[in-house]
């Protein structure tokens, strides 16, 4: 005599099991997303700039905006002022490096007083501007912003009759870490300047 089958249990096949997980699912809903994998940007109501970031820095990511800085490589700015009114001798005649001794900011601490000198932190595009004066008439000066040993932008100041004459300019380049920028006298016989005479610099954004 055949034996009974053993009574029927609900949800005891694996088709049932997988049934029962869909259904669930289909009842609780997915799992909420607290936050995106990429870095694009999210206006809400256009007033509030997020920015959700994977790999975070250790340094705070808010601010006053509502907006997340991705790193805090990014505050990297500087200016400086030449507070003597002379030009010392050893450094026009050996490295014609235009010195800037008196920092009004250098935030970062990649400007080198010392030497005048800027040292990139990290690759990006960089902002640079230089306002250098002339105290003598019948002269010419030219000054170039130099990178890595390379004039990439220049001024001079020119005018016979003009005594406190500036040469200016302002530009973007792009520098990679470790990169250097300072002012060089490329002509003429800088003689004065005494805080009229400017160089700044800031990173206006990482590449």
């Amino acid at each position: 005599m055949p034996c009974p089958s053993p009574p029927c249990l609900p949800f005891s096949s694996p088709q049932s099991v997988v049934f029962l997980g869909l259904l669930l699912l289909v009842l609780w809903g997915p799992p909420e997303i607290s936050c995106q994998n990429d870095t694009e940007p999210i206006v809400l109501e256009g007033k509030c700039l997020v920015v959700c970031d994977s790999t975070p820095s250790a340094e705070p990511s808010g601010n006053a905006l509502g907006m997340s800085v991705r790193s805090g490589t990014g505050r990297v700015a500087f200016s400086a002022i030449r507070n003597t009114n002379h030009e010392p001798s050893e450094m026009s005649n050996r490295t014609m490096t235009i010195y800037f001794d008196q920092i009004l900011v250098n935030v970062g601490s990649h400007f080198d007083p010392a030497r005048s000198i800027f040292v990139a932190p990290r690759k990006g595009v960089y902002s640079f501007s230089f306002h250098v004066v002339k105290v003598y008439n019948r002269q010419t000066i030219q000054v170039s912003l130099v990178l890595n040993g390379w004039p990439v932008i220049s001024a001079f100041a020119g005018d016979q009759d003009v005594t406190r004459e500036a040469a200016t300019n302002a530009g973007l380049v792009i520098m990679e870490r470790g990169d250097k920028a300072y002012l060089k006298l490329e002509r003429g016989n800088l003689m004065g300047g005494w805080k009229y005479s400017t160089f700044s610099g800031f990173l206006v954004f990482p590449l």
